[in-house]
């Protein structure tokens, strides 16, 4: 989703940082071999996603929804040398997609992939994280944040994509859409929970930075 004229989207696009060969050759493959590749967070997104993590640099960093690898791959661009990258997926047959990507990259070694269900995993995890993405099922954005709170250290960033949802937040709702239900609820829930401090920014499909006190 474009919420600015494809002519100045192209500029911004130009005027911004290349995208890497290896997360070219990712986003062709993915579009080649892979259902849905618009999931994909793509150039643009991508190299936010880069620098935010390079003005961060985190030791450890989360993420909620690997698809093809994509965004993992940008985030840790920005990784300290002795960290990792945690990375959940529920579909099993995107994990040796997702490796032969990494393992590519200058990353493979500090990236760790979990296969299943988010909220059963992160429990789990004898970790804390300095940047969380969320970037999965719709529906469960409220119960992710309510997972992982406690996870991030204090100062730790949470970026969660397409909270925009193509707009539709701000359209007459379906009864049925539980994924923009969700997702207003979402919204609402990071702009009043006094633990994090938050900006909604309009890039591509929506993308909140929410910052814990």
């Amino acid at each position: 989703m474009h919420f600015i004229p494809k002519n100045l989207d192209d500029y911004v696009v130009t005027h911004s940082e290349d995208e890497p060969e290896l997360l070219q050759q990712l986003t062709r493959e993915t579009y080649q071999k892979i259902l849905q590749p618009r999931m994909l967070s793509g150039h643009y997104q991508g190299r936010v996603l880069s620098m935010i993590s390079k003005l961060i640099h985190p030791k450890n960093i989360l993420e909620i929804g690997t698809y093809t690898g994509y965004s993992a791959l940008c985030l840790a661009e920005g990784i300290q040398h002795d960290g990792e990258l945690h990375t959940i997926d529920i579909n099993e047959e995107l994990v040796d997609f997702q490796r032969k990507y990494f393992n590519k990259s200058d990353y493979g070694s500090q990236i760790i992939q979990h296969l299943g269900n988010a909220l059963d995993i992160i429990p789990n995890l004898d970790i804390t994280f300095d940047l969380i993405f969320i970037d999965a099922d719709k529906p469960n954005y409220p119960n992710y944040f309510n997972c992982i709170i406690d996870k991030l250290n204090p100062s730790g960033i949470i970026l969660s994509d397409n909270v925009l949802w193509s707009g539709k937040v701000v359209e007459e709702i379906n009864p049925d859409d539980l994924s923009t239900k969700a997702l207003l609820e979402y919204n609402s829930l990071l702009k009043e929970d006094t633990r994090v401090e938050t900006v909604l920014l309009p890039i591509r499909d929506g993308l909140t930075i929410s910052r814990k006190y």
